[in-house]
């Protein structure tokens, strides 16, 4: 049956579009990311400010709330969100499945910025906040694989790999602006007037930023090749997806040593610099941002230059780089006491991370058609991140902070399943081949 299965392909739109409209096509797509990340970051950051608005120490029923509705949201939502919005995407339109993404997005910032805390409505306080998550978890699981898709089928040929970097660059930003929210109220309020109430203003600007992408969305132009195919009725169904399980292996492998790499160079380092290195909170920020400005310029870069010499070239760069360079460059960080050695050290990590980020959205879209690729891209996505990331006791962050070498050795683990699949696995040419 495999063989009378379609070969994924990209084809170039019936009706043609300025490379503008393109543009700006790809930006209203990718700006979900922004706000996802942005809302990630805030809630992990401001937790220590509100979590006893909502958790009290007293209260054994809203401590269990809180330890089930974080594991619900990393183990549950994330796949569920994927299936729902990638079936979504394919049977229904990209456009229709991104509008609905940032909705959910819109309403969950806004009920965690106006939610009453525990000492005003009690354990319904703790209750509206899991839901919210629980519900947000769904939109941020179909974000990923639906812009994947989109940015790749509205991108022209030749420029795929550069339009499609732009799904990192928009993550990325959502975690510098974060930082920018979080330095901001930390250097002009107290610790005791962010507890208080002001809290709610990184929410609140979710909320209007995420407002402001639902209303770019509603006026973006549909993905002609999902116009092409939309009268398939097999399109976004499991049993079509069951006909890629190469294709779904792939993206497993890939997005497990990729997005691991990712989080270890751009979350948990952060912890590393801090607990292991010793370098005061406030240095390790700006490190943080610096790092993080420079790998949204390499984005597009990176992007770019796959186009011109294929994506293999790229992949193998960050899988080599990773695999060989992750203990030594820890092992050297450990040591150093100077902060621009220190932003040096992680500005080499996040060059070799970006051989992954800047091409991984159309490296995974290449491998399935049109009818199944935002359910292709994100199903296997958001599983293998719940799995690997979500259940962080699983892996590496959540190894002891006296270990930390432990830690670094699961990664180059992961490093090593992502070079394997890569030097293996001669299906990989489906998507090797296009560029």
């Amino acid at each position: 049956m495999q063989a009378t299965i379609r070969q994924p392909k990209l084809v170039m739109t019936m009706e043609p579009m300025s490379e503008r409209r393109i543009a700006i096509n790809i930006i209203k797509g990718s700006l979900g990311n922004m706000i996802e990340w942005f809302d990630w970051y805030v809630y992990a950051a401001f937790a220590i400010y509100f979590s006893a608005a909502f958790f009290p120490a007293g209260d054994q029923t809203a401590q269990l709330l809180s330890t089930a509705g974080v594991f619900a949201i990393g183990f549950l939502m994330r796949p569920l969100g994927s299936f729902i919005m990638g079936r979504l995407a394919d049977r229904h339109g990209r456009r229709t499945a991104l509008t609905v993404s940032v909705m959910i997005m819109a309403f969950g910032s806004l009920v965690i910025a106006l939610v009453p805390t525990y000492a005003q409505i009690g354990i319904w306080s703790p209750i509206i906040l899991v839901v919210t998550r629980l519900v947000q978890g769904l939109s941020l699981g179909g974000e990923y694989g639906t812009s994947a898709a989109y940015m790749a089928e509205m991108a022209v040929q030749g420029k795929r790999g550069f339009y499609s970097s732009f799904q990192y660059v928009t993550l990325i930003a959502g975690q510098l602006f974060a930082l920018l929210v979080q330095i901001g109220l930390q250097h002009n309020l107290t610790d005791a007037q962010i507890t208080a109430f002001r809290w709610r203003i990184p929410f609140a600007i979710g909320a209007v930023g995420a407002l402001v992408v639902l209303w770019l969305r509603l006026t973006m132009d549909e993905s002609t090749q999902f116009k092409a195919n939309r009268q398939n009725k097999r399109a976004g169904t499991f049993r079509l997806l069951m006909h890629y399980p190469k294709q779904v292996f792939i993206v497993v492998c890939l997005t497990l040593g990729g997005t691991i790499s990712f989080y270890t160079y751009t979350t948990y380092l952060q912890q590393y610099m801090i607990n292991t290195v010793g370098l005061p909170k406030n240095v390790v920020t700006f490190i943080n941002f610096g790092a993080l400005l420079i790998m949204i310029c390499l984005q597009p870069l990176f992007g770019g230059l796959s186009d011109k010499i294929g994506r293999r070239p790229l992949l193998i760069f960050f899988g080599v780089g990773g695999t060989v360079a992750t203990v030594p460059l820890f092992t050297v960080l450990s040591k150093v006491t100077n902060a621009w050695a220190a932003f040096t050290l992680m500005t080499l990590g996040v060059v070799i991370v970006s051989g992954y980020t800047s091409i991984n959205a159309i490296v995974k879209a290449e491998l399935f058609p049109s009818e199944i690729r935002a359910l292709g891209v994100g199903l296997p996505y958001g599983l293998t991140v719940a799995i690997f990331w979500g259940n962080r006791k699983l892996c590496c962050f959540r190894a002891p902070l006296h270990r930390p070498r432990s830690r670094l050795l699961l990664v180059r683990f992961r490093y090593r399943v992502y070079f394997f699949t890569l030097l293996h696995f001669p299906f990989t040419e489906v998507f090797f081949n296009s560029r």
